[in-house]
């Protein structure tokens, strides 16, 4: 059975993005070394990378080759994606058949990758087991949320918190499935 992570960096006012999906205001720690919380330790142990639309378009203009050639991506998007950027797989049967599909593999772990919408899905359908989240000492005032409000309330345990190079923060929770009602 698949382990669904999900692994992000947020600004200090808890922003993933600006406003237009901007990341100038992280792209500056990309030199930084985060160690075994850093990026390079956690995609080698994932096999799956799951994706919504917008961070799809957002990867597929952003870099000139496709960064997951070796991992298995769904994009989750109701609509046709006209000439795909590496071997993708497009997912439009719903979050609950999603996670059944992901639960079912068992070739190595899966990442929720991008925006905060999609893991909140997970999160709200009990499915997202850990989140990693890099806190980057930049307040950029506005923008795309870490989480978008859903009215979702959730207690997640914390496995780890620990300072990084250049002063940022590495956060690390698991979530448990909630406990069935009492009768």
């Amino acid at each position: 059975m698949a382990w669904i992570r999900g692994y992000l960096a947020a600004s200090l006012d808890g922003y993933i993005a600006t406003p237009t999906g901007g990341l100038d205001w992280l792209t500056k720690y990309e030199s930084a070394d985060f160690g075994d919380a850093g990026y390079a330790t956690f995609i080698r142990g994932i096999r799956t990378v799951v994706m919504g639309r917008a961070t799809y378009d957002f990867v597929a203009n952003a870099v000139a080759d496709w960064p997951y050639p070796n991992h298995r991506t769904i994009i989750v998007t109701s609509s046709l994606i006209e000439a795909p950027r590496g071997p993708i797989q497009i997912w439009s049967k719903g979050i609950q058949s999603l996670v059944a599909h992901l639960r079912d593999l068992d070739d190595g772990d899966v990442w929720m990758a991008g925006g905060g919408r999609l893991q909140m899905a997970f999160i709200e359908q009990v499915a997202l087991d850990e989140l990693e989240v890099i806190i980057v000492p930049e307040l950029i005032g506005d923008g795309i949320r870490l989480f978008p409000p859903t009215g979702f309330a959730s207690s997640p345990k914390l496995v780890a918190a620990r300072a990084l190079e250049r002063d940022c923060v590495y956060l690390h929770y698991r979530f448990t499935p909630a406990e069935p009602a009492l009768p």
